[in-house]
């Protein structure tokens, strides 16, 4: 499996952040946070694969392009980026070597922990 880094998703969540659009929840509440399979048909049913794709840190090029398993490393719900998100996702990054997409979510964390308050 190949997974990179998808720039665009990473400049995106830098923008939410920066714009407010984040959740400064919890490391263990991604569980609870997370879209569920429906919600996430819902969205590509609504707004396309690509816009799936621009939620997601990581691309896996061995999956097909139009693929739910294409795309890794969730950092949102579709409307907000949530803070458990990035540290499930920073901690699963570099347990598989995934450094780049691994300081993406660093900086995004960083980030998040920075800015002012948000909306919740």
């Amino acid at each position: 499996m190949t997974v990179r880094l998808n720039k665009k998703a990473a400049e995106q969540a830098r923008w939410l952040v920066r714009d407010g659009d984040v959740v400064r929840d919890e490391r263990d509440d991604w569980s609870e946070h997370a879209p569920s399979t429906e919600d996430e048909n819902a969205f590509i049913d609504d707004e396309g694969m690509a816009a799936y794709a621009s939620w997601h840190l990581g691309e896996d090029t061995d999956a097909g392009e139009d693929t739910k398993g294409r795309w890794k490393f969730p950092y949102g719900d579709f409307r907000r980026v949530h803070r458990c998100a990035v540290i499930s996702g920073e901690s699963r990054a570099g347990q598989y070597d995934h450094d780049d997409i691994e300081q993406a979510l660093k900086d995004i964390l960083r980030l998040i922990d920075d800015e002012g308050s948000g909306r919740d």
